[in-house]
């Protein structure tokens, strides 16, 4: 599956973003989607994950504060992302992944990331 993120941008703290992530190539149906976030001079973290029924899970540094949903119709996963705090600065990725996992290395697609800057 081939994934597109998008809707990344420059906010001031304490404003929103919505993150979209668009497959293609097959249903995302069956796949148990992530959304990952890397900083710079930082390794890539985990952020939030939604499996194929749609049970979520999310990093302790971002719980209360994101929201990821899935559109199988639309082949679609987002990341709404309220009260963001400077240190949510990242390139923001999407990712697939077969098994339930918050672990990089078990998502096999990923998409091309998408810039989220938060001015303080």
């Amino acid at each position: 599956v081939q994934l597109q993120a998008s809707g990344g941008g420059l906010v001031q703290a304490g404003g929103s973003l919505s993150l979209s992530c668009v497959a293609s190539g097959r249903t995302i149906s069956t796949y148990h989607m992530g959304w990952f976030r890397q900083a710079p001079g930082k390794e890539r973290e985990f952020v939030a994950r939604i499996t194929w029924d749609s049970r979520t899970y999310y990093a302790d540094s971002v719980k209360g504060r994101f929201t990821i949903s899935r559109d199988n119709a639309k082949n679609t996963v987002y990341l709404q992302m309220n009260s963001l705090k400077p240190e949510d600065t990242a390139i923001y990725y999407c990712a697939a992944a077969r098994v339930v996992t918050v672990v990089a290395g078990n998502f096999g697609s990923w998409g091309q990331g998408t810039l989220v800057t938060v001015s303080s």
